[in-house]
């Protein structure tokens, strides 16, 4: 092993397991975080009010914290700019972010049990503001130019007085870092201020590039599950489960990325549609006013999107000028449109082909041009669903706007699978009786097994390897065999999705210049077996070695010394590793690695992190027969 791997080893404390949360102290919150915090998990943390992470300020939250409000209050987490938060959950010990009503279904205190129930409001969300370029024109001042003057108010916050820096978003930097958010479970969150003032599961105010968020489960909640004002933040592995408005919003122009997600359109309480009842799975502004800039510009691929088959809303919906690719992403059971243009948002916009702006069906023929404002695209067009699989949208008109702008063009690689049960791309799904909500008629999914089917097992393009994506190929957002739900999310602590998964991620990473890389793992540990290992968000050009133990007391790395670790195997990749690197791995046939665990971990050299090497998340696997 190199010495300066060894030398970057520093001492990280593991979080208390997630089934003590029943014995720890319940703290009070209820003034603003002003000086650097760091949450344990020996404690609940419980929001009396709108609580701020002041400018200057670190919130961190170890693994296995339970911030838990009680209900009804409207305790809420908002991060200024200016402040960080690291939210390091695990996969066996995430974060979880909820209100005491649902505390009070896990059984024993254990956060992987509990009970689904019709609910929302019950303590607020988390937001993170920050200081990228955004498009808003509703502040007086603001400019339809790119410009670091330009600043939003966020929406569900209340500005303590005229001007309330708090409150705002924005700025001139699309490299902001506003901290770190891994495996975070938010449930029964929202807060009504106002007409079409309301909290979403996770908002995102001008957050920048070097925000690192991935692995984020929302379930229920009174208005959007992820919206995202502007700014460049890219997300990973997101959950979104019974949302009261669109799954995931877009607006005043996002320029970002997002891989590997499941969205399951449902209801959280019996309202009307967008309070309640759920409406579109995306829904995308591009700019507050269509010929401003940024305009929204992302790039979207390995989502799984389920829709209400009766009375949901679209798959995709379109207004002022948005420029979105989806590729490799599963859509049905919609109950419209898989592409509906909207054309304007309501509260001012002006539509595609406002003052010069490229019409509607120009900008499904219009290749997108790397520039600094537009990172997140850099092949195709900029309207684009590609490589996709379309199943059981019965929709008189499902496809009427889709086949208009081109979707089924034989060079997109699409399929259109019809509903016959044998083509269906997902492994299984169980919807509940009719209910009636809102007035609209919902069919409950009660089970689901996602993983892919059928027309989803492969695709025919992949992902580009530029350290955020990775190279996929398959339909939606789940390995052949693998998911990535298990442990951590509301969907499998309440009995919606499997757990099967053989990998788990033990966490502790540190930090590299721009972003914590992330290793993921799949396929079966056994003797023989091949197992995929991919690494993202690693310096790019840089020299990576993959390090083994068989070690277990401590878990292995986690940031800890190195030295005393038994490595079985270590793997130099060179300068392999430019930014994403898949590494498939042949086991040698062995005695027997039944019941063994194996850990995995990166290091990474990176002069800009601590000590120039950086450390990746640690993944177990657990031999099987």
């Amino acid at each position: 092993m190199s010495s300066s791997i060894k030398a970057a080893a520093a001492a990280v404390a593991l979080g208390v397991g997630l089934t003590g949360s029943a014995q720890a102290a319940d703290i009070l919150v209820s003034s603003n975080i002003a000086v650097s915090t760091t949450w344990t998990a020996n404690n609940t943390y419980n929001l009396q009010t709108q609580i701020y992470v002041l400018p200057g300020a670190t919130l961190t939250i170890e693994a296995g914290t339970i911030v838990a409000s009680t209900t009804n209050i409207g305790g809420s987490l908002a991060v200024a700019r200016g402040a960080k938060i690291f939210v390091l959950g695990t996969q066996d010990n995430p974060v979880i972010m909820t209100s005491k009503a649902d505390v009070a279904t896990w059984v024993g205190g254990n956060p992987k049990t509990g009970t689904w129930r019709e609910a929302v409001n019950e303590w607020g969300n988390l937001t993170i503001m920050g200081k990228g370029y955004i498009s808003e024109d509703a502040i007086l001042g603001n400019v339809p130019t790119p410009n670091a003057n330009n600043i939003g108010a966020m929406e569900g916050l209340v500005a303590a007085f005229p001007g309330d820096p708090n409150v705002l978003y924005g700025g001139g930097d699309d490299d902001d870092n506003s901290g770190t958010i891994e495996y975070l479970s938010l449930r029964y969150g929202g807060k009504v201020v106002a007409l079409n003032n309301e909290l979403n599961g996770l908002s995102l105010g001008g957050v920048g590039r070097e925000t690192d968020i991935h692995h984020i489960d929302i379930m229920n909640n009174v208005d959007d599950g992820i919206e995202i004002w502007g700014g460049t933040v890219n997300l990973k592995y997101v959950n979104i489960w019974n949302i009261g408005d669109d799954s995931f919003d877009i607006d005043q122009g996002w320029r970002g990325k997002a891989q590997f997600g499941l969205l399951v359109q449902g209801y959280a309480a019996n309202a009307s549609q967008g309070s309640g009842v759920g409406d579109n799975l995306f829904e995308t502004d591009g700019a507050e006013n269509s010929d401003w800039l940024p305009v929204t510009t992302a790039s979207i691929y390995n989502f799984t999107c389920i829709g209400q088959p009766i009375d949901g809303d679209h798959g995709t919906a379109w207004r002022d000028n948005a420029r979105v690719q989806y590729r490799n992403c599963i859509w049905m059971d919609l109950g419209e449109r898989l592409v509906q243009l909207d054309n304007v948002d309501g509260d001012g916009g002006a539509g595609y082909g406002f003052n010069g702006t490229l019409s509607w069906l120009n900008t499904w023929t219009t290749p997108a041009v790397f520039s600094a404002l537009n990172q997140s695209q850099v092949n195709g067009n900029l309207a684009e669903i590609k490589d996709s699989v379309f199943f059981r949208n019965l929709f008189a008109s499902a496809y009427t706007e889709a086949t208009t702008v081109g979707v089924f063009n034989p060079a997109n690689n699409n399929v259109n699978a019809g509903s016959a049960l044998v083509d269906q791309p997902i492994a299984a799904i169980t919807r509940g009786p009719l209910v009636v909500k809102g007035g609209k008629n919902m069919l409950p999914v009660i089970s689901l097994d996602p993983r892919p089917a059928a027309s989803a097992l492969t695709s025919v393009a992949t992902a580009p390897a530029d350290g955020f994506f990775s190279a996929a190929k398959y339909r939606g957002a789940f390995a052949p065999g693998q998911s990535w739900l298990s442990d951590w999310t509301a969907s499998a602590a309440f009995g919606f999705t499997t757990t099967d998964n053989p990998w788990t991620d033990e966490g502790c990473a540190l930090p590299a210049d721009r972003a914590y890389p992330t290793l993921t793992g799949t396929g079966p540990l056994t003797p023989n077996s091949v197992n995929s290992l991919e690494l993202t968000n690693a310096k790019a050009n840089a020299l990576a070695v993959l390090l083994v133990s068989v070690s277990s007391t401590p878990v292995p790395f986690k940031g800890g010394t190195l030295k005393t670790i038994p490595i079985i195997l270590q793997l130099d990749l060179g300068t392999n590793s430019v930014g994403a690197l898949a590494l498939p791995i042949v086991w040698p046939t062995v005695p027997n690695l039944t019941g063994v665990s194996l850990y995995f971990q990166y290091g990474i050299q990176d002069a800009a992190a601590v000590k120039g090497v950086s450390l990746s998340n640690c993944m177990k696997a657990t031999g099987q027969p």
